[in-house]
């Protein structure tokens, strides 16, 4: 993929203005105290549901990703930010949180459900790995034809009860989960998705242009998202974080 379809990408999930202010009229949680930086535990604003962190949950670095699973940059983002992971999985803990620009990705929210479904037998990953890699299968769908694929993914995920799966999905406890973590990215700041950070600070945003990180405001057709090559992304972001952290690579 060439960097100006990065680019492209990108721009159809950043500055969803349209987008936000439905997120900002229908998240009224108070998140004031909560800290953003830290893997969040199961409480009643979250339905009872803790944070999924993948990796080493212990770690000094944390890295944070509020994604929509039919966000087109969200798709792109997903197999980079999992091969830096996997390398780095024993040294360094990975955060999603749910953060569905409902009204441009309609699918976006049942996505989710279906994902913190799988995730109340301990299945949280399985199920987030298939809907990226199967995006295609249900993107277009909507109503019953939507949820039948979401079931059929799900029973390819080994040692998952897909009966309790299929009822879990209208658990009122993961709209909670789904609410809650969309206002944690409110007092983010989150502007659109693929949104990342590191410890509290940005590092999604960022851009590489010859060789160099860039401002995300650079306009040069040929500068690309740090996220957008994995190699980028593990120089860049994640070495630099470690190295801070007084941890090995």
């Amino acid at each position: 993929m060439t960097k100006k379809a990065w680019i492209i990408f990108a721009a159809m999930c950043v500055g969803l203005i349209g987008g936000l202010i439905f997120l900002q009229q229908r998240n009224q949680i108070d998140v004031s105290s909560v800290d953003t930086t830290k893997a969040q535990p199961a409480s009643s604003e979250s339905g009872d549901i803790s944070e999924h962190v993948y990796g080493n949950a212990n770690s000094k670095v944390l890295l944070v990703e509020y994604a929509d699973f039919q966000c087109p940059g969200c798709n792109s983002s997903y197999p980079v930010t999992k091969k830096v992971i996997e390398k780095y999985k024993d040294k360094i803990g990975f955060i999603f949180r749910n953060y569905p620009l409902t009204s441009a990705h309609p699918n976006a929210l049942a996505a989710a459900a279906a994902a913190e479904s799988a995730g109340l037998q301990g299945k949280y990953w399985e199920m987030h790995n298939s809907l990226f890699e199967n995006r295609a299968s249900w993107v277009e769908l909507s109503g019953s034809t939507r949820t039948e694929n979401f079931v059929k993914l799900a029973s390819d995920i080994k040692g998952l009860n897909i009966e309790k799966f299929k009822a879990d999905l209208e658990n009122p406890n993961i709209r909670k989960k789904i609410d809650y973590d969309m206002a944690l990215g409110k007092k983010d700041s989150v502007g659109g998705t693929p949104a990342m950070y590191i410890n509290g600070k940005d590092v999604g945003s960022q851009k590489v242009l010859n060789g160099k990180l860039v401002s995300g405001t650079n306009t040069d057709t040929n500068a690309s998202y740090v996220w957008a090559d994995a190699d980028n992304f593990e120089k860049f972001v994640i070495q630099p974080a470690m190295k801070s952290a007084g941890i090995s690579y």
